[in-house]
């Protein structure tokens, strides 16, 4: 089977390019890459993510719901907890709506929402998840193994 090498960009149909790209670079940092007026997009340096902003003519409207077919959350990467913090910050200095800050079982999350409320998480995955993660990459575990190892950790968070 073909491999892909990773996600290539994503697109946002949003319903005011100029405030949805003011949002993305103001408070995420992103950078204008190219305008081809209904279509903008928008680099991370560093990763090299590129988001699509997308102004349908003839688009429905109406505010963003993960409740419907299609896109839940667009899940972003942090470094570590610390940037989660740093994060949290800059959400309240941009009065961004965010939920505090998770613990889970394999990384701490951050969600937050653009201003068409796409919902946005920044997460920073932890040792745990690293570690099987290197494992993955370095031989190749049967899907029910990988399975039964997850759901074993799980119920021993629980005793």
């Amino acid at each position: 089977m073909p491999a892909f090498a990773g996600i290539d960009h994503l697109g946002l149909t949003v319903t005011d390019l100029d405030r949805s790209e003011r949002f993305y670079t103001e408070v995420l940092g992103l950078k204008p890459l190219m305008d081809f007026g209904t279509v903008r997009t928008l680099v991370d340096r560093e990763s090299g993510f590129v988001l699509s902003l997308c102004k349908h003519e003839l688009g429905a409207g109406g505010a963003f719901t993960e409740l419907t077919t299609g896109l839940d959350h667009v899940g972003l990467a942090a470094a570590n907890r610390d940037e989660l913090v740093e994060w949290e910050r800059r959400f309240e200095e941009f009065g961004v709506t965010y939920t505090p800050i998770r613990d889970e079982a394999f990384a701490s999350h951050l969600n937050f929402r653009d201003p068409d409320d796409i919902a946005l998480e920044l997460s920073a995955s932890n040792e745990v998840y690293d570690g099987w993660m290197a494992e993955l990459r370095a031989r190749d575990i049967p899907p029910d193994e990988i399975r039964a190892r997850v759901m074993d950790y799980l119920g021993s968070l629980g005793s």
